[in-house]
């Protein structure tokens, strides 16, 4: 039986809510008013011994009591004897022979009613009916309110997870007053404005009879793209294919792509390996071509899922003398899952030791059986140093670009993916998007994620302004609130109104709160482990690009065991800041910068906050310092320790020497053997060595803090006005 308040239960009887209060009383159901609740069984204990004819019968012949009525002549006397009859009236002289006394004539005919008083020389009081009257209807007209109430709060009222106490009151339609006066009668102290969760919640509108069940607040922006995405076109056109290119560390993805857009990536990346994930846009034989570069790092295997996500087209680059690796099983498994083709380049051929047939061998092993024995995959043997068969994997391409008749609607408006984000200095926020549908154009209001915006600029892979941009155009943008997340659909709104609230309804909808700690460093980690004191390793992740972000996360959260748990509380770009240092702070938590640097107040923060701070330049080490502390390992032989910094006030290009800067030395001092970083708006753009150190023409070996000098830098020559020159040794620490 479902639950039932009192009043439900009477009409079920049909007797008055108020004489079954006193019913249930009776058969030892403590309840208290009509709105109380009753259990199941309690109800079925009340109808085993509950006997309506019964309770009927009694009703019936039980007296009534008489009603009250206005005093007669019959019992006008209070102060008759007991004994006297109430109906026998009384006797009194014949009104001729009545005396008259106290100036008072015979008695009027209006003085029957009058009640004859026992006290002389007072007149009695009459009893004031009409008061009782008053309350009897106050009282009437209440009951029925409440009757009437109760049947319009004989429902279920939804409410979100959280909500604040003037929400509340506002789903129940009562006063706020209530709802507070509730929750300080249970210790609780709450403003109007408060936000309170749905136990709470739940546990107020059950003491003022109400109920309530939680419902999920929807997300609009999901229901908007998944309408778009159901919505048929009758006006799609062919569009270029997305190519990913997919594959192990260091077997030529990146040299291929090269090759094909003449376009030296490999320079500007630490240790040759792609570190950021990239698209641009190359024509062939009048057919244009999105490649998406996805870094081949088995740490980067978010980035690359989501590269998968989002293509028609995998080229999965296996080198021809190393064969299949298992970051090439990755992308297998990614590709397939998306339901993407593959397209086998079997690279690097011109070497020594290639064997492209063991390589086809080993593809079986994962379904994928090229054509030529028998099978559907596509293999093309290529070698990115030569250029041999870059033709024939183009061609490739488009025909297989052909075969899936790929199709769009560019008359639309535009929604796609995010492929990057990042900062940039004079722009804030800007993204790389890939239009998947429509054509997205200046002024659109876009939302991804919790970032809005209205795009101000927007720029090809080759730096040409555009206007307007259709399916399968990679383009930078800027406008947004903030930066997105890579990965995050975007769709354009009716303005940015609209997007902003939607947004923001996002950022309501991902609301945490974090629990207070002692501070921990990577040092005594697994002592604090071992001591049980430590379930939870909280990191705050600071980078260069949001990419990078999310490659260290996927690698931290596989160090997960049953002693301890990796937990990303933040992952940001930019520089580290006081905000991350307090943030790690208050929440325990060990901050890793990844080819970024703290200013110099969050170093000061750090030192008296004591929160550890790790900078890295490749993901390997800092995946490993983590493993090894959880280990207990830890027992790094070497420490960096910064000697000075110098901020570049002017630049001089000087023939046949290069580029030497104009630089103020800021803070310590910079020596003549130190190496250098280069940091640009809190990114660190080089790592080397110094070239040459002068104080006006003479070469000295040391700049102290105050001094101005020139420095020069080896093997680089793109030092701008504002960069910061940070000098470091690395010095050996006892462990």
């Amino acid at each position: 039986m479902s639950k039932l308040r009192v009043y439900d239960l009477a009409k079920k009887y049909d007797i008055p809510s108020k004489d079954f209060v006193s019913i249930l009383n009776m058969y030892n159901i403590p309840v208290k008013n009509h709105m109380s609740a009753l259990t199941d069984q309690q109800i079925s204990e009340f109808e085993e011994k509950f006997d309506k004819n019964k309770y009927q019968a009694e009703q019936e012949t039980e007296p009534k009591k008489a009603p009250v009525k206005e005093p007669t002549k019959a019992s006008a006397n209070p102060a008759a004897p007991k004994g006297t009859s109430e109906t026998k009236k009384p006797t009194r002289p014949p009104q001729k022979s009545q005396p008259k006394t106290g100036g008072n004539g015979p008695k009027k005919a209006d003085d029957k009613k009058r009640p004859v008083s026992n006290n002389q020389g007072q007149q009695p009081k009459m009893r004031d009916h009409s008061k009782k009257e008053k309350t009897a209807r106050s009282v009437y007209k209440r009951i029925k309110d409440e009757k009437k109430k109760s049947v319009q709060l004989n429902q279920t009222f939804e409410i979100p997870e959280v909500l604040t106490v003037g929400e509340l009151a506002d789903v129940l339609e009562i006063s706020a007053t209530e709802v507070i006066k509730t929750l300080m009668l249970a210790g609780t102290m709450v403003s109007i404005n408060q936000e309170i969760d749905f136990e709470t919640a739940a546990i107020v509108a059950a003491e003022l009879g109400f109920e309530v069940e939680a419902i999920k607040i929807e997300d609009v922006v999901s229901k908007i793209l998944e309408e778009y995405d159901e919505e048929e076109s009758e006006n799609e056109i062919p569009r270029p294919p997305v190519v990913t290119v997919m594959g192990h560390v260091d077997h030529g993805k990146t040299s291929l792509l090269d090759k094909i857009r003449k376009a030296n990536v490999i320079a500007g990346e630490a240790g040759g390996i792609t570190q950021h994930i990239g698209a641009y846009t190359v024509n062939i034989n009048n057919h244009a071509i999105t490649v998406i570069d996805t870094p081949g790092h088995e740490a980067f295997t978010a980035m690359r899922s989501r590269g998968a996500q989002i293509t028609d087209i995998a080229v999965l680059v296996v080198a021809a003398d190393d064969g299949v690796m298992p970051q090439t099983v990755e992308a297998i498994n990614h590709a397939k899952a998306a339901g993407v083709p593959i397209l086998v380049a079997i690279n690097k051929i011109d070497k020594p030791g290639a064997d492209p047939e063991r390589v086809k061998q080993e593809l079986t092993k994962y379904n994928l059986v090229v054509e030529e024995w028998g099978g559907e995959t596509i293999a093309v043997n290529v070698s990115a140093k030569t250029g041999e068969g870059i033709e024939s994997l183009l061609e490739m391409i488009i025909m297989m670009s052909e075969m899936e008749e790929l199709t769009a609607d560019p008359g639309r408006e535009a929604r796609g993916s995010v492929i990057e984000s990042q900062i940039k200095r004079g722009k804030g926020a800007v993204a790389t998007l890939l239009v998947q549908q429509g054509t997205l154009h200046i002024g659109d209001s876009i939302i991804s994620g919790t970032t809005y915006g209205k795009i101000r600029t927007m720029i090809d892979d080759k730096g040409k302004r555009l206007k307007k941009a259709g399916p399968s155009t990679p383009v930078e943008i800027s406008g947004l609130s903030d930066i997105p997340v890579a990965g995050d659909d975007f769709i354009v709104l009716e303005n940015e109104k609209e997007a902003r609230q939607l947004a923001e309804k996002r950022k309501e909808m991902q609301k945490g709160e974090r629990q207070r700690r002692s501070n921990i460093s990577l040092d005594d980690l697994f002592s604090q482990i071992q001591d049980g004191n430590i379930q939870d390793v909280n990191i705050i992740i600071k980078a260069d690009v949001q990419g990078s972000i999310e490659a260290i996360k996927q690698s931290l959260e596989k160090l997960d065991n049953e002693a301890v748990r990796i937990n990303i509380i933040h992952g940001a770009v930019g520089a580290i800041n006081e905000t991350d240092v307090m943030l790690a702070a208050t929440s325990n938590a060990i901050v890793i910068g990844f080819n970024v640097r703290p200013d110099k107040n969050a170093v000061k923060l750090a030192e008296t906050e004591e929160v550890d701070m790790r900078l890295y330049r490749v993901i390997y080490d800092a995946v490993e310092d983590i493993k090894k502390a959880m280990e207990g390992m830890l027992a790094p032989e070497f420490r960096e320790k910064v000697m000075g910094n110098a901020e570049v006030r002017e630049v001089f290009k000087i023939p046949s020497v290069g580029t030497i800067a104009g630089c103020y030395i800021t803070e310590g001092k910079i020596n003549r053997n130190d190496d250098v970083r280069i940091i640009r708006d809190g990114i660190v753009i080089l790592e080397g060595k110094i070239a040459s150190l002068r104080r006006f023409k003479d070469d000295v070996k040391e700049v102290n803090t105050g001094y101005e000098c020139g420095i020069g830098i080896e093997k680089y020559n793109d030092l701008k006005v504002g960069d910061n020159i940070e000098a470091f040794t690395m010095e050996k620490i006892e462990r």
